[in-house]
């Protein structure tokens, strides 16, 4: 079995859900008491934060090429980057490494694909709905994605710092997420990406008639299908 180098801490509410989802899918894998070889660099998350609300991308890449080296001299097989907006600086990771950076986004599209979708609309954190990087490979695969208008923008944005990431899920902003998705079914989104590690611990498939793409479980599956091959590509 391969060594899963998690990038996390950004939230932590979201990386224990990927730790738990990926030990658990080993042992659905392997059976008995198996679990997942990780190694796991945990940011404080106020430092990152404060890094993207003053828009000092070039230290944030710092730290996080400084993050990623320190698992692979540690010992992990592959990069998790475990949150959908830190993968703005996943090419200047993968540079910096030599081991595979497991790209969220790629994960997904593969998902979307598999159901047919053409149009997806894309719920995460301002910087992620607003920037190009991510909505970048989707388009690049002929997906057409579609992000909230500006208020519903900061409405999500201010759920996922305000609430989630301090461990606070509440009905109301559970409302106001759906219905910012059916606002965005009506603009002919055909699912909707969770492009935030924390949605998901507010909305999940039960709560919405179009698919959801939860980006936490999707990324987590495949960092367990990479560690339980032989290739060495993801």
């Amino acid at each position: 079995m391969k060594t899963i180098g998690l990038i996390g801490g950004m939230s932590w509410e979201s990386t224990s859900v990927y730790y738990s989802y990926i030990n658990r899918l080993v042992q659905e894998k392997l059976g008995g008491i198996h679990s997942a070889r990780c190694l796991l660099y945990s940011f404080d998350f106020e430092e990152i934060a404060a890094l993207q609300r003053s828009g000092n991308w070039e230290k944030a890449t710092e730290k996080m090429i400084e993050a990623a080296r320190f698992l692979e001299t540690g010992g992990a097989d592959c990069i998790v980057i475990c949150t959908n907006t830190m993968h703005l600086m996943a090419e200047d990771l993968q540079k910096a490494c030599r081991i595979p950076v497991i790209h969220i986004v790629e994960c997904v599209v593969e998902e979307i694909k598999k159901q047919g979708i053409e149009a997806v609309g894309l719920l995460g954190t301002k910087f992620t709905m607003e920037q190009t990087f991510y909505k970048k490979i989707l388009e690049e695969h002929g997906i057409k994605v579609l992000v909230p208008e500006e208020g519903d923008r900061e409405r999500v944005h201010e759920v996922i710092f305000e609430e989630l990431c301090r461990g606070k899920f509440k009905e109301d902003s559970k409302a106001a997420y759906l219905d910012i998705i059916h606002r965005l079914e009506k603009k002919g989104a055909q699912g909707i990406i969770l492009g935030c590690t924390e949605i998901p611990l507010l909305i999940s498939q039960e709560d919405c008639q179009l698919p959801l793409f939860d980006t936490t479980f999707i990324h987590a599956s495949k960092a367990v299908k990479f560690a339980l091959s032989h290739s060495d590509r993801w």
